[in-house]
């Protein structure tokens, strides 16, 4: 369609800024910034998955550092009790006039000694494993910050250039016909066999080519007022009708309303109405409509589009 349409963009002068580029050039700049925008995307999306696997990582570490600060504490305790038994003992031999056995003919100071060497030994080994998990902890989470930081600058990148995109992909929607050199657009009669006129059709096939639609659109219809009748005006419908369109359509023909209420001013649209709210590109601002009865009467399941 875009091929067939010659875009109204004015010639440079003297002490004017340098001319717009022409569609080939527009489409060239498009095609040079959507394969950029594939590679940082494949990248944001790499780095996304790392970043999902390092905070896995990290959570492992912090409950390594946890269960080893868990086993410190009790080795900790374990000492302390140890600590308290032997002075008990000690002071109970000291008191003995003989010393203390157990059966195996052993002191009793002798073998506490042993015990508490054996716990000491393990209290640094439980000490070592704590201060290698927190050290394991900590770079971990130095990691994950860094790794953060990184997919938080590689998505705003990305969407930078998405913005790029659709501002030219915005410039590659031509201008409509009948526009005048000062912005008002003259009448046009309807024709052919769908009986609308060449702005509303072009219009039509704008939303055909932008959007994924679902629905029949209709639009001459033979009534008594309104612009249906004059073939200026298309219903682009979100449901079968007379029912209220699931939540992807609804969000479908809010974008719609969005892409026609944005480019309106080239295409020609008069004003749009969708969910019982009246949208006049002479007066911006979405405006709350009576209640006409039902979902269709209502503008529920469809966009109403109407032109100059």
């Amino acid at each position: 369609m875009l091929a067939t349409v010659v875009l109204v963009f004015g010639t440079a002068t003297a002490g004017n800024a340098d001319p717009k580029p022409t569609e080939s050039g527009l489409r060239k700049q498009l095609a040079a910034l959507e394969k950029k925008v594939d590679g940082l995307i494949a990248d944001y999306n790499a780095k996304r998955v790392a970043l999902a696997k390092a905070k896995v990582s990290e959570k492992a570490a912090r409950d390594r550092l946890g269960a080893a600060q868990s086993d410190y504490d009790a080795a900790q305790q374990a000492l302390r009790d140890m600590a308290g038994l032997r002075y008990q003992t000690d002071s109970a031999i000291a008191g003995s006039p003989v010393p203390l056995v157990d059966l195996n003919g052993s002191t009793v100071a002798y073998q506490l000694q042993e015990e508490q060497a054996a716990r000491m030994t393990q209290f640094d080994q439980v000490r070592t494993e704590r201060q290698r998990a927190a050290d394991a902890a900590k770079a971990l989470t130095a990691q994950l910050k860094t790794q953060s930081a990184d997919v938080a600058e590689q998505r705003s990148d990305a969407e930078r250039l998405i913005d790029e995109i659709k501002d030219k992909l915005d410039k590659l929607i031509p201008i409509a016909p009948g526009r005048r050199p000062g912005g008002a657009w003259a009448p046009e009669l309807p024709s052919g066999a769908d009986n609308i006129t060449p702005r509303m059709r072009f219009m039509r096939s704008e939303v055909e080519q932008h959007f994924q639609l679902r629905f029949p659109v209709g639009c001459y219809r033979a009534e008594t007022s309104g612009e249906h009748p004059l073939g200026r005006a298309c219903d682009f419908m979100m449901s079968s009708g007379g029912t209220m369109p699931a939540p992807d359509m609804k969000a479908l023909g809010d974008s719609i309303a969005a892409w026609a209420i944005k480019n309106g001013p080239k295409l020609g649209v008069m004003y749009i109405i969708w969910q019982q709210r009246i949208y006049n590109l002479g007066r911006p601002g979405w405006r709350p409509m009576a209640d006409r009865g039902g979902i269709t009467a209502n503008h529920y399941d469809h966009v109403h589009i109407s032109m100059y």
